[in-house]
Protein backbone atom coordinates (compact mmCIF):
# COMPACT_ATOMS: atom_id res chain seq x y z
CA UNK A 1 0.00 0.00 0.00
CA UNK A 2 1.31 3.44 -0.94
CA UNK A 3 2.15 5.76 1.95
CA UNK A 4 0.73 9.01 0.53
CA UNK A 5 2.45 11.81 2.43
CA UNK A 6 1.56 14.92 0.48
CA UNK A 7 -0.42 17.85 1.92
CA UNK A 8 -3.45 17.00 -0.18
CA UNK A 9 -5.28 15.15 -1.49
CA UNK A 10 -4.95 13.14 1.69
CA UNK A 11 -5.79 9.46 2.25
CA UNK A 12 -9.38 8.66 3.18
CA UNK A 13 -10.76 6.18 5.73
CA UNK A 14 -12.44 3.05 4.38
CA UNK A 15 -15.91 4.07 5.56
CA UNK A 16 -15.57 7.41 3.78
CA UNK A 17 -14.61 5.70 0.53
CA UNK A 18 -17.39 3.14 0.93
CA UNK A 19 -19.93 5.92 1.39
CA UNK A 20 -19.05 7.25 -2.05
CA UNK A 21 -20.36 4.08 -3.67
CA UNK A 22 -23.90 4.94 -2.64
CA UNK A 23 -26.54 5.22 -5.36
CA UNK A 24 -27.38 8.67 -6.72
CA UNK A 25 -30.36 10.58 -5.32
CA UNK A 26 -32.40 13.51 -6.54
CA UNK A 27 -30.36 16.60 -5.65
CA UNK A 28 -33.64 18.55 -5.64
CA UNK A 29 -35.40 16.06 -3.39
CA UNK A 30 -35.92 15.54 0.36
CA UNK A 31 -33.08 13.01 0.75
CA UNK A 32 -30.48 15.50 -0.40
CA UNK A 33 -32.06 18.24 1.74
CA UNK A 34 -31.58 16.05 4.82
CA UNK A 35 -28.01 15.29 3.78
CA UNK A 36 -26.96 18.90 3.27
CA UNK A 37 -28.67 19.94 6.51
CA UNK A 38 -26.61 17.40 8.48
CA UNK A 39 -23.42 18.42 6.73
CA UNK A 40 -24.07 22.11 7.27
CA UNK A 41 -24.60 21.58 10.99
CA UNK A 42 -21.33 19.65 11.26
CA UNK A 43 -19.43 22.28 9.31
CA UNK A 44 -20.73 25.07 11.52
CA UNK A 45 -19.50 23.16 14.56
CA UNK A 46 -16.00 22.78 13.16
CA UNK A 47 -15.84 26.26 11.66
CA UNK A 48 -16.97 27.41 15.13
CA UNK A 49 -19.49 29.75 13.56
CA UNK A 50 -23.14 30.69 13.52
CA UNK A 51 -22.65 32.24 10.09
CA UNK A 52 -23.78 30.83 6.78
CA UNK A 53 -21.56 28.00 5.48
CA UNK A 54 -21.93 27.47 1.75
CA UNK A 55 -20.87 24.30 -0.07
CA UNK A 56 -19.59 24.56 -3.63
CA UNK A 57 -18.59 21.77 -5.97
CA UNK A 58 -15.07 22.97 -6.68
CA UNK A 59 -11.42 22.65 -5.73
CA UNK A 60 -9.64 24.76 -3.14
CA UNK A 61 -8.64 27.23 -5.82
CA UNK A 62 -12.30 27.44 -6.77
CA UNK A 63 -13.02 28.40 -3.17
CA UNK A 64 -10.38 31.14 -3.38
CA UNK A 65 -11.81 32.48 -6.64
CA UNK A 66 -15.30 32.39 -5.17
CA UNK A 67 -14.10 34.40 -2.18
CA UNK A 68 -12.62 37.00 -4.51
CA UNK A 69 -15.53 37.47 -6.91
CA UNK A 70 -18.09 37.78 -4.14
CA UNK A 71 -16.39 40.56 -2.17
CA UNK A 72 -14.24 42.45 -4.70
CA UNK A 73 -15.06 44.94 -7.44
CA UNK A 74 -12.67 45.92 -10.25
CA UNK A 75 -10.45 48.71 -8.94
CA UNK A 76 -10.94 47.86 -5.26
CA UNK A 77 -7.82 48.35 -3.17
CA UNK A 78 -6.86 45.02 -1.56
CA UNK A 79 -4.08 44.17 0.89
CA UNK A 80 -2.78 40.66 0.22
CA UNK A 81 -0.68 39.13 3.00
CA UNK A 82 1.52 36.40 1.52
CA UNK A 83 4.02 33.99 3.03
CA UNK A 84 4.25 31.57 0.11
CA UNK A 85 2.94 30.21 -3.15
CA UNK A 86 -0.73 30.06 -2.18
CA UNK A 87 -0.68 33.56 -0.74
CA UNK A 88 0.69 34.72 -4.07
CA UNK A 89 -2.06 32.79 -5.86
CA UNK A 90 -4.71 34.67 -3.86
CA UNK A 91 -3.26 37.97 -5.08
CA UNK A 92 -3.12 36.77 -8.67
CA UNK A 93 -6.77 35.73 -8.62
CA UNK A 94 -7.78 39.14 -7.26
CA UNK A 95 -5.68 40.91 -9.90
CA UNK A 96 -7.28 38.78 -12.60
CA UNK A 97 -10.64 40.26 -11.60
CA UNK A 98 -9.29 43.79 -11.75
CA UNK A 99 -8.54 44.47 -8.08
CA UNK A 100 -5.77 46.91 -7.18
CA UNK A 101 -3.69 44.54 -5.04
CA UNK A 102 -0.91 45.60 -2.69
CA UNK A 103 1.24 42.53 -2.06
CA UNK A 104 2.61 42.50 1.46
CA UNK A 105 5.07 39.63 1.19
CA UNK A 106 7.10 38.02 3.94
CA UNK A 107 10.12 35.78 3.50
CA UNK A 108 9.11 32.24 2.63
CA UNK A 109 9.54 30.07 5.70
CA UNK A 110 8.46 32.86 8.08
CA UNK A 111 5.06 33.97 9.33
CA UNK A 112 3.35 37.30 8.68
CA UNK A 113 4.03 40.00 11.26
CA UNK A 114 0.75 41.41 12.66
CA UNK A 115 2.38 44.78 13.36
CA UNK A 116 3.55 45.05 9.75
CA UNK A 117 0.03 44.27 8.54
CA UNK A 118 -1.41 46.93 10.87
CA UNK A 119 1.14 49.47 9.64
CA UNK A 120 0.22 48.73 6.02
CA UNK A 121 -3.45 49.36 6.79
CA UNK A 122 -2.59 52.58 8.62
CA UNK A 123 -0.68 53.89 5.61
CA UNK A 124 -3.64 53.55 3.26
CA UNK A 125 -7.25 53.85 4.38
CA UNK A 126 -8.54 52.87 0.91
CA UNK A 127 -8.21 49.13 1.47
CA UNK A 128 -11.58 47.39 1.27
CA UNK A 129 -10.36 43.92 2.20
CA UNK A 130 -7.34 42.01 3.44
CA UNK A 131 -6.54 38.52 2.14
CA UNK A 132 -4.65 36.13 4.42
CA UNK A 133 -3.48 32.53 4.08
CA UNK A 134 -3.85 30.76 7.41
CA UNK A 135 -1.73 27.67 6.75
CA UNK A 136 0.78 27.91 3.89
CA UNK A 137 1.47 24.37 2.70
CA UNK A 138 4.12 25.50 0.21
CA UNK A 139 6.43 26.49 3.08
CA UNK A 140 5.09 24.55 6.06
CA UNK A 141 4.16 27.67 8.04
CA UNK A 142 1.01 28.51 10.00
CA UNK A 143 0.21 32.19 10.42
CA UNK A 144 -1.04 33.42 13.79
CA UNK A 145 -4.41 34.19 12.26
CA UNK A 146 -5.99 35.31 15.52
CA UNK A 147 -3.25 37.93 16.04
CA UNK A 148 -3.40 39.03 12.41
CA UNK A 149 -7.17 39.49 12.55
CA UNK A 150 -6.89 41.39 15.81
CA UNK A 151 -4.27 43.71 14.26
CA UNK A 152 -6.54 44.36 11.28
CA UNK A 153 -9.52 45.16 13.47
CA UNK A 154 -7.46 47.48 15.67
CA UNK A 155 -6.71 49.70 12.68
CA UNK A 156 -9.76 49.08 10.51
CA UNK A 157 -12.76 47.65 12.35
CA UNK A 158 -14.71 47.63 9.07
CA UNK A 159 -12.15 45.83 6.90
CA UNK A 160 -13.32 42.61 5.27
CA UNK A 161 -11.00 39.76 6.31
CA UNK A 162 -10.86 37.00 3.69
CA UNK A 163 -9.04 33.82 4.68
CA UNK A 164 -7.63 30.88 2.76
CA UNK A 165 -8.12 28.20 5.42
CA UNK A 166 -8.06 25.40 2.89
CA UNK A 167 -5.43 23.35 4.73
CA UNK A 168 -6.17 24.55 8.27
CA UNK A 169 -9.88 24.14 8.93
CA UNK A 170 -10.62 20.60 10.04
CA UNK A 171 -7.07 20.26 11.40
CA UNK A 172 -5.98 23.43 13.22
CA UNK A 173 -7.67 25.92 15.50
CA UNK A 174 -9.61 28.38 13.35
CA UNK A 175 -12.36 30.02 15.39
CA UNK A 176 -14.24 31.90 12.68
CA UNK A 177 -16.65 33.85 14.90
CA UNK A 178 -14.37 34.40 17.89
CA UNK A 179 -11.64 35.76 15.63
CA UNK A 180 -14.14 37.94 13.71
CA UNK A 181 -13.33 36.56 10.25
CA UNK A 182 -15.56 37.39 7.30
CA UNK A 183 -15.04 35.00 4.42
CA UNK A 184 -13.25 31.74 5.25
CA UNK A 185 -12.68 29.02 2.65
CA UNK A 186 -11.57 25.40 2.92
CA UNK A 187 -11.46 22.29 0.73
CA UNK A 188 -12.60 18.72 1.25
CA UNK A 189 -9.28 17.13 0.22
CA UNK A 190 -7.26 18.33 3.21
CA UNK A 191 -7.94 17.68 6.88
CA UNK A 192 -11.53 16.68 6.24
CA UNK A 193 -10.43 13.16 5.13
CA UNK A 194 -12.54 13.39 1.97
CA UNK A 195 -11.58 13.27 -1.74
CA UNK A 196 -11.24 16.52 -3.69
CA UNK A 197 -14.40 18.10 -5.02
CA UNK A 198 -16.06 20.28 -2.41
CA UNK A 199 -15.24 23.79 -1.25
CA UNK A 200 -16.82 25.10 1.95
CA UNK A 201 -17.02 28.82 2.69
CA UNK A 202 -18.37 30.75 5.67
CA UNK A 203 -19.68 34.29 5.16
CA UNK A 204 -20.28 36.84 7.94
CA UNK A 205 -22.71 39.77 7.97
CA UNK A 206 -19.80 42.02 7.01
CA UNK A 207 -19.01 39.60 4.21
CA UNK A 208 -22.58 39.71 2.96
CA UNK A 209 -22.47 43.51 2.94
CA UNK A 210 -19.35 43.32 0.78
CA UNK A 211 -21.17 40.81 -1.44
CA UNK A 212 -24.04 43.26 -1.95
CA UNK A 213 -21.57 45.94 -3.06
CA UNK A 214 -19.22 43.78 -5.16
CA UNK A 215 -19.36 44.21 -8.92
CA UNK A 216 -17.10 41.41 -10.14
CA UNK A 217 -18.76 39.05 -12.63
CA UNK A 218 -19.96 35.83 -11.06
CA UNK A 219 -22.32 33.05 -11.98
CA UNK A 220 -21.31 29.54 -10.92
CA UNK A 221 -19.61 30.92 -7.78
CA UNK A 222 -22.39 33.36 -6.83
CA UNK A 223 -22.72 33.24 -3.03
CA UNK A 224 -26.21 34.72 -3.21
CA UNK A 225 -27.49 31.86 -5.33
CA UNK A 226 -25.83 29.36 -2.99
CA UNK A 227 -27.39 30.99 0.08
CA UNK A 228 -30.85 31.10 -1.46
CA UNK A 229 -30.74 27.46 -2.52
CA UNK A 230 -29.36 26.35 0.85
CA UNK A 231 -32.59 27.50 2.48
CA UNK A 232 -34.32 24.94 0.24
CA UNK A 233 -31.84 22.18 1.08
CA UNK A 234 -30.21 22.39 -2.33
CA UNK A 235 -27.22 23.79 -4.21
CA UNK A 236 -27.61 26.10 -7.23
CA UNK A 237 -25.95 23.67 -9.63
CA UNK A 238 -25.55 19.89 -9.77
CA UNK A 239 -23.47 18.92 -6.71
CA UNK A 240 -20.82 16.21 -6.45
CA UNK A 241 -23.28 13.92 -4.66
CA UNK A 242 -20.74 11.17 -3.94
CA UNK A 243 -18.42 13.65 -2.20
CA UNK A 244 -21.35 14.86 -0.11
CA UNK A 245 -21.85 11.24 1.02
CA UNK A 246 -18.18 11.06 1.96
CA UNK A 247 -18.19 14.37 3.84
CA UNK A 248 -21.28 13.31 5.78
CA UNK A 249 -19.43 10.26 7.13
CA UNK A 250 -16.15 12.09 7.82
CA UNK A 251 -17.91 14.89 9.69
CA UNK A 252 -19.50 12.45 12.11
CA UNK A 253 -16.02 11.35 13.22
CA UNK A 254 -14.58 14.87 13.30
CA UNK A 255 -17.48 16.32 15.28
CA UNK A 256 -17.35 13.36 17.66
CA UNK A 257 -13.63 13.97 18.24
CA UNK A 258 -14.12 17.71 18.78
CA UNK A 259 -11.87 20.65 17.96
CA UNK A 260 -9.57 20.34 20.97
CA UNK A 261 -8.83 16.66 20.37
CA UNK A 262 -8.22 17.25 16.66
CA UNK A 263 -5.83 20.13 17.32
CA UNK A 264 -3.95 18.20 20.03
CA UNK A 265 -3.60 15.20 17.71
CA UNK A 266 -2.23 17.38 14.93
CA UNK A 267 0.26 18.91 17.35
CA UNK A 268 1.53 15.44 18.26
CA UNK A 269 1.85 14.46 14.61
CA UNK A 270 3.65 17.68 13.76
CA UNK A 271 6.08 17.28 16.66
CA UNK A 272 6.74 13.64 15.74
CA UNK A 273 7.50 14.55 12.13
CA UNK A 274 9.79 17.46 12.97
CA UNK A 275 11.72 15.41 15.53
CA UNK A 276 12.06 12.59 13.04
CA UNK A 277 13.37 14.86 10.30
CA UNK A 278 15.93 16.43 12.62
CA UNK A 279 17.03 12.97 13.80
CA UNK A 280 18.21 12.41 10.22
CA UNK A 281 20.41 15.47 10.37
CA UNK A 282 18.09 17.35 8.02
CA UNK A 283 17.15 21.01 8.33
CA UNK A 284 13.60 22.26 8.57
CA UNK A 285 12.74 24.99 6.09
CA UNK A 286 10.18 26.82 8.23
CA UNK A 287 10.88 28.92 11.29
CA UNK A 288 10.03 26.29 13.90
CA UNK A 289 8.12 28.81 16.02
CA UNK A 290 5.51 28.88 13.26
CA UNK A 291 5.94 25.38 11.83
CA UNK A 292 2.70 23.89 10.60
CA UNK A 293 1.19 20.88 12.32
CA UNK A 294 -0.24 19.71 8.98
CA UNK A 295 2.82 19.72 6.72
CA UNK A 296 6.57 19.80 7.33
CA UNK A 297 8.90 21.42 4.81
CA UNK A 298 12.45 20.05 4.74
CA UNK A 299 15.55 21.35 2.96
CA UNK A 300 16.95 18.90 0.43
CA UNK A 301 20.37 18.00 1.85
CA UNK A 302 23.56 18.96 0.08
CA UNK A 303 24.69 16.40 -2.45
CA UNK A 304 21.18 15.00 -3.00
CA UNK A 305 18.99 15.75 -6.01
CA UNK A 306 15.28 15.96 -5.25
CA UNK A 307 14.17 14.06 -8.41
CA UNK A 308 16.41 11.13 -7.41
CA UNK A 309 15.15 11.13 -3.81
CA UNK A 310 11.55 11.42 -4.93
CA UNK A 311 11.92 8.52 -7.40
CA UNK A 312 13.64 6.28 -4.85
CA UNK A 313 11.06 6.99 -2.14
CA UNK A 314 8.20 6.33 -4.53
CA UNK A 315 9.51 3.24 -6.30
CA UNK A 316 11.47 1.42 -3.60
CA UNK A 317 9.69 2.57 -0.44
CA UNK A 318 6.17 3.19 -1.80
CA UNK A 319 6.19 6.58 -0.09
CA UNK A 320 5.00 9.66 -1.96
CA UNK A 321 6.34 13.02 -0.79
CA UNK A 322 5.63 16.49 -2.16
CA UNK A 323 8.30 18.63 -3.78
CA UNK A 324 8.84 22.34 -3.46
CA UNK A 325 6.69 24.79 -5.40
CA UNK A 326 7.66 27.84 -7.39
CA UNK A 327 11.05 29.22 -6.39
CA UNK A 328 11.48 26.37 -3.90
CA UNK A 329 11.31 23.66 -6.58
CA UNK A 330 14.19 21.24 -6.04
CA UNK A 331 15.23 22.95 -2.81
CA UNK A 332 12.76 21.45 -0.35
CA UNK A 333 10.43 18.50 0.01
CA UNK A 334 7.29 18.33 2.11
CA UNK A 335 5.75 15.67 4.32
CA UNK A 336 1.99 15.91 4.79
CA UNK A 337 0.56 14.82 8.13
CA UNK A 338 -3.04 16.02 8.06
CA UNK A 339 -6.28 14.14 7.71
CA UNK A 340 -6.32 10.35 8.06
CA UNK A 341 -2.75 9.54 9.13
CA UNK A 342 -1.21 7.53 11.96
CA UNK A 343 1.96 7.93 13.97
CA UNK A 344 3.12 4.59 12.61
CA UNK A 345 2.85 5.86 9.02
CA UNK A 346 4.91 8.93 9.85
CA UNK A 347 7.53 6.85 11.66
CA UNK A 348 7.71 4.59 8.61
CA UNK A 349 8.18 7.68 6.43
CA UNK A 350 11.14 8.80 8.51
CA UNK A 351 12.73 5.35 8.38
CA UNK A 352 12.25 5.18 4.63
CA UNK A 353 13.88 8.59 4.31
CA UNK A 354 16.79 7.42 6.43
CA UNK A 355 17.41 4.45 4.13
CA UNK A 356 16.86 6.38 0.91
CA UNK A 357 19.20 9.19 1.87
CA UNK A 358 21.89 6.74 2.87
CA UNK A 359 21.61 5.06 -0.54
CA UNK A 360 21.96 8.45 -2.20
CA UNK A 361 25.11 9.18 -0.21
CA UNK A 362 23.73 11.91 2.03
CA UNK A 363 26.45 12.93 4.47
CA UNK A 364 23.82 14.28 6.88
CA UNK A 365 22.03 10.93 7.00
CA UNK A 366 25.32 9.10 7.39
CA UNK A 367 26.32 11.25 10.36
CA UNK A 368 22.84 10.92 11.91
CA UNK A 369 22.86 7.15 11.36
Amino acid sequence: MVNLRIPGPTPCPDDVLEAMSGQMINHRGPEFAELIERINAGLKTLFQTEQDVLILTASGTGAMEAAVVNVVSPGDRILNVSIGSFGDRFATIAETYGADVERLAFDWGTAADPDAVAEALERDDAYRAVFITHNETSTGVTNDLEALARACRRVRPDIVIVVDAISSLGSLQCAVDAWDLDVVATGSQKGWMVPPGLAMVSVSERGWKAFDEAKSPRFYFDFGRARDMLTKGQTPWTPAVSIFYALDVALKQLVSDGIEKIVARQRRLGDLTRRGVKSLGLELFADERYASDTVTAVKVPEGVEWPALNKLMREEYQTVLAGGQGKLAGQIFRIGHLGWVSEAELEATIESLRSALAKLGSTEAARAG
